[in-house]
């Protein structure tokens, strides 16, 4: 019910519901409210959110980032900054995101800005053909998960380098048009690869499923399985 009412953005009532509860609220629940707060950038209740969840699970990375980015999207940089700090003291990494294709019978596994495969040219050939053809068709970089204070076109570039778009880059140009691409991401998606990777299924035709840390998608024809919820 805190997710349902979080989603729909009525995060008040999803905080009042959590104070009312005759039990102790674990991290699943204080999680949803976090989530929640970062797609409707309610700074103030994402912090109430990562006190609680601090205290439950104070080794998790994932919580600090999602607040993070809910600091970067408001342009909070003091207090990504803070964050950031908060983890170095804390001995807290934050976990490094990979992306896995299989082709051809090999898993080939992608970091964000590698360049390290044997077919890194092609693949950010294929990256550069893609972004003109997505702006083409009306895709505009969305830059609020990077949270670091950079340029805009900075940014960008950080956003269009993520793991899972050199994997599908990569799987675009060894397989043959109209294969079912599978990825796997060690972590959540972010929103503007999530609308990349929407504008990339209709432009080429593909089928694309991403397994990432919470869900599968499964986008066709520019839309995806999850409804823009995950």
């Amino acid at each position: 019910m805190v997710d349902l009412l979080g989603r729909c953005g009525r995060l008040d009532e999803a905080y009042n519901l959590i104070t009312q509860m005759r039990v102790m609220p674990d991290a699943c629940v204080w999680g949803a409210l976090l989530s929640s707060c970062k797609i409707h950038g309610n700074v103030e209740l994402g912090e109430v959110a990562l006190e609680k969840l601090i205290e439950l699970e104070p080794d998790n990375s994932g919580n600090y980032v999602i607040l993070s980015n809910i600091y970067a999207q408001a342009g909070k940089w003091e207090g990504v900054a803070r964050l950031r700090k908060l983890m170095i003291d804390g001995g807290i990494k934050k976990n490094i995101a990979c992306s896995w294709i299989e082709v051809k019978n090999k898993v080939h596994a992608f970091l964000s800005g590698d360049n390290s495969h044997s077919n890194s040219d092609a693949i950010y050939a294929e990256l550069r053909r893609l972004e003109g053809r997505m702006k083409e068709a009306g895709y505009v970089p969305g830059t609020g998960s990077v949270f670091h204070d950079v340029e805009d076109d900075e940014k960008t570039n950080m956003v269009c380098s993520h793991s899972e778009r050199l994997a599908i880059a990569f799987g675009l140009i060894s397989t043959l048009p109209g294969t079912r691409l599978l990825i796997t991401k060690n972590l959540r998606v972010c929103e503007d690869c999530h609308v990349a990777i929407k504008f990339i299924s209709k432009i080429t035709e593909r089928e694309i499923t991403v397994r990432d840390v919470n869900r599968y998608h499964h986008f066709k024809d520019g839309i995806c399985s999850c409804g823009d919820y995950w």
